[in-house]
């Protein structure tokens, strides 16, 4: 009979492990979904800059605010593509980061399961030697 319980408790551990293991990959899903999203904010952004270089230093330039057009300075539009550009990138950089303790996480959680689903298959063939 105390067999049988360790085999249950194995198993309730087992079905812990696999639900933590759900939720890292549900994170790591997020994470794709939001740094692909500022890869995309990046490359636009990236344009952006190239074409305001491409302008002359009396060129007007318009920044959308709402439904309205507003001038703006070129050398204070080119900061502000820059600053955006660092920003993205120290995002990406940020969201690489938590992606691999991520995957390390949910490697560890892999190789705790298999190990569980061994010592529970190893209980069920003592039991059903016996």
């Amino acid at each position: 009979m105390s067999s049988t319980s360790a085999v249950r408790e194995l198993q309730r551990e087992l079905e812990s492990k696999a639900n933590d293991l759900s939720k890292l990959q549900k994170d790591i899903a997020k994470n794709h979904q939001i740094r692909k999203k500022y890869t995309i904010q990046l490359g636009e952004n990236e344009l952006v800059l190239k074409e305001l270089d491409l302008l002359k230093d009396d060129a007007n330039v318009y920044k959308l605010i709402g439904p309205v057009l507003v001038k703006q300075d070129l050398a204070e539009a080119n900061a502000n593509v820059r600053k955006r550009i660092d920003y993205i990138s120290a995002e990406l950089k940020r969201l690489d980061s938590a992606l691999q303790d991520l995957e390390e996480k949910q490697n560890s959680k892999r190789d705790a399961i298999l190990k569980l689903q061994q010592r529970i298959q190893s209980q069920q063939a003592g039991k059903a030697k016996v």
